[in-house]
C-alpha cells in the first residue's frame, strides 16, 4: 500500500505545473574539503571513490549501465565530485565540471539509478552547494536546464518521503529535500521534510549515538549530514526540532570512539581511515567537545585505551536486511555495507596503527569487494574457511544473531569479554573472544575459545588472523610460537601465543587510497585444541629482540 500511494502521488507530481526561479533563492556553500588529487584525476577523464577508479568523461563514458559497479555510479550520479575539481581551484576545473554536467544532463540524467531519491538528493545537495563554482557564472541557457532539473529532481525526492531505505540513503534524501526547499523558497517542502526529521533522527540512530550501519565512516557522514541539515534550517530561519541537537551531540561524540591515535578511523563494515583532518574539522563543526566515550552499547562497539594504546572492537550483532530496491538496485537495509568481521579487533600505539583490518573497496567488482567483506580479512578467528556472516550483495544472509559482551575496569585496567553465535548453524559453535589491557597500554592479552555444543564434537581447522598495518615489519622467532613486530616509531612489540602455530602471511590494506602490501600473523590451532591464548606485549628498550629462525624469511 505503502509503495502505491508513494507512486500515485510520484505521478501527480509530476503533472502539477512548477514554477522554476532563474536562481537559488538563497545560496550556501559546501562544508567541506575536496581532494585536489582526485581533481586532478578527473581532469585526466578518470574519477577515483573509495579506492575504485573508472573512465568518467563529457562524452556519455560513465553514466551508463555498464560503466561499473552500482555503488561507483551511483557516487558518479550524486555529483559529490564537484569538491574535488573545486578545490583544484583552475578554470580547466571548472570547465571540466560544467562539461559533466551538461552531458548528464543530456545522457546521464535518464538512467534509472539517476532518478533513485538518494542520489537525486545528493545531486541536488551538490549541485546547490557548488552553485557558484558550478553554473553562476555560465551561460543562461545551461543554467537554465540545471535548475530546471534540480527542481524536477527535488520534486521528486519530496514525494519519496519519508524513504524506504533505513541506511544512511534515508537520510540524504531528507537533507537534499530540506536544501532543494531553502534554494527554490518551497514552504510545504520545508514543512513536509521537517515533519519526517524527528522520526529519521530516531531511525537512524542508537540512543548512544552510533549510526545503524554500524561503520566509522558512515558515522562520519552522518554527522556531516545532521551539520548539514542545522545549516540549512538555521540559514532559513526555520527552528530545528529540539531532537536534532541532542542527536548531533551524541553521534560526535560516539564518533570519537573510532578514532586511533593518528586521529583517523578504524576500519569495520566498509570504513577507511578518512584523514584528521576531515574527522577534526567534522567534530569542530558539530561542536562535539568531550574525550572519547568507551563504548557504544546499543551499536556494539568497545574501546580499551590505556597509556598510548588504543583497542577498538567489533563486540556487536551486524544490522538488519531490508533486501534490495528493484528498480535501481541499491539496497534497502542497514547491513548494505555490511562485512563479516564480528569481534574482530584493531590495536594503535600513539600514532603507529599496529593491528588492523583489511579496509574496503566498496565501489570494486563483487569478488574484490567481498574478499575485503569476508572474515579471514579481520584481525578475528576464522572457523573452517567460513565467514561468520553469508555475504549477500544487498548485505548478509546468515549472520550472528546472538553477540553478547562484558566488560570490567580495575585499577587503570581493562577486560573485554564478548561472544558471538555466526557458526553456530553451520558448525554447532559459539566464539568468545576475552581481551585484557593493562593499566600501562604495554600488554594485551586475549583468548580464543571455540565451545562446542556437543561434548567430543569435532571441529574443523581454525585460524587466528592479526592483520599489520603496512608500516608495521614482521620477523618470525626462531621458536614458531612468536613474532617481532618494529613500528614506524621503531619501538619493537612482539606477539606470542600457546596452543597454537605462529606464521607469517602476505596481506593487503585498503584503510588509506590505493591497495598496500602487508603481512598477517597467522595462529594455527593445534589438533584439538578449542582454546588458544595470545599476547601482543612491549619490547623493552634495554631487552634485545630474540634472534629471528633463519630458516624463515
Amino acid at each position: 500500500m505503502a509503495n502505491l500511494l508513494r507512486g500515485a502521488r510520484r505521478l501527480l507530481s509530476g503533472l502539477k505545473p512548477m514554477k522554476v526561479p532563474d536562481a537559488p533563492a538563497r545560496s550556501f556553500r559546501d562544508l567541506w574539503p575536496g581532494d585536489a588529487t582526485r581533481g586532478a584525476r578527473l581532469l585526466r577523464g578518470e574519477f577515483e571513490w573509495q579506492g575504485t577508479a573508472r573512465r568518467l568523461e563529457p562524452a556519455g563514458v560513465g553514466w551508463e549501465a555498464a560503466a561499473g559497479p552500482t555503488a561507483w555510479r551511483a557516487a558518479a550520479h550524486g555529483f559529490a565530485w564537484l569538491r574535488d575539481l573545486r578545490a583544484l581551484g583552475t578554470d580547466p576545473a571548472r570547465t571540466r565540471a560544467r562539461d559533466l554536467a551538461e552531458d548528464w544532463l543530456g545522457r546521464g540524467g535518464t538512467e534509472e539509478l539517476a532518478q533513485a531519491p538518494e542520489i537525486a538528493a545528493a545531486r541536488v545537495s551538490a549541485w546547490l552547494g557548488h552553485w557558484d563554482f558550478l553554473a553562476a557564472t555560465a551561460e543562461d541557457g545551461f543554467r537554465r536546464r540545471l535548475l530546471i532539473r534540480l527542481a524536477q529532481d527535488a520534486r521528486g525526492v519530496i514525494v519519496s518521503l519519508p524513504a524506504e531505505a533505513t541506511h544512511r540513503g534515508a537520510l540524504v534524501t531528507l537533507k537534499g529535500a530540506i536544501a532543494a526547499a531553502v534554494a527554490l523558497a518551497e514552504e510545504g517542502w520545508m514543512q513536509r521534510a521537517v515533519r519526517f526529521l524527528p522520526a529519521e533522527l530516531e531511525r537512524q540512530f542508537h540512543a548512544d549515538g552510533g549510526h545503524v550501519e554500524r561503520s566509522p565512516t558512515q558515522q562520519l557522514l552522518a554527522v556531516q549530514d545532521l551539520i548539514e541539515i542545522r545549516n540549512l534550517l538555521h540559514g532559513a530561519d526555520v527552528p530545528p526540532p529540539p531532537q536534532l541537537a541532542m542527536v548531533l551531540e551524541r553521534a560526535g561524540q560516539a564518533l570519537r570512539l573510532f578514532r586511533h591515535g593518528d586521529g583517523g578511523l578504524a576500519q569495520f563494515n566498509g570504513a577507511r581511515e578518512d584523514g584528521a583532518a576531515l574527522v577534526d574539522l567534522v567534530l569542530t563543526q558539530g561542536q562535539a567537545r568531550g574525550r572519547a566515550p568507551m563504548l557504544l552499547e546499543e551499536t556494539g562497539f568497545q574501546r580499551l585505551q590505556a597509556g598510548r594504546t588504543v583497542v577498538i572492537a567489533d563486540a556487536g550483532a551486524p544490522p538488519v536486511p531490508r533486501g534490495r530496491d528493484v528498480a535501481s538496485g541499491l539496497p534497502r537495509g542497514a547491513d548494505r555495507g555490511a562485512h563479516a568481521g564480528t569481534l574482530s579487533f584493531e590495536m594503535s600505539i600513539g600514532r603507529d596503527r599496529l593491528v588492523v583490518n583489511c579496509g574496503a573497496a566498496p565501489a570494486a567488482e563483487t569478488d574484490w569487494r567481498d574478499a575485503l567483506r569476508a572474515t579471514a580479512a579481520h584481525s578475528t578467528l576464522v572457523l573452517g574457511d567460513t565467514n561468520s556472516a553469508e555475504l549477500r550483495e544487498e548485505g548478509l544472509g546468515r549472520r550472528p544473531e546472538r553477540v553478547e559482551a562484558d566488560r570490567h575496569e580495575s585499577n587503570g585496567a581493562q577486560w573485554l569479554e564478548a561472544s558471538h553465535d555466526g557458526w553456530r548453524k553451520p558448525f554447532g559453535v559459539l566464539h568468545r573472544r576475552r581481551l585484557y589491557l593493562n593499566e600501562t597500554g604495554d600488554d594485551l592479552r586475549g583468548e580464543d575459545v571455540l565451545e562446542v555444543a556437543e561434548a567430543g564434537q569435532k571441529l574443523p581447522a581454525f585460524l587466528i588472523r592479526f592483520h599489520l598495518h603496512p608500516g608495521v615489519t614482521a620477523q618470525l622467532q626462531i621458536d614458531e610460537h612468536a613474532v617481532l613486530l618494529r613500528l614506524p616509531s621503531n619501538a619493537f612489540w612482539r606477539l606470542r601465543a600457546n596452543g597454537a602455530k605462529v606464521t607469517l602471511e602476505e596481506s593487503v590494506y585498503l584503510g588509506g587510497g590505493e591497495a598496500r602490501r602487508s603481512q598477517q600473523v597467522v595462529l594455527a590451532a593445534e589438533s584439538d585444541v578449542k582454546t588458544v591464548q595470545w599476547a601482543i606485549g612491549r619490547v623493552a628498550a634495554d631487552t634485545p629482540p630474540a634472534p629471528p629462525d633463519p630458516a624463515k624469511p
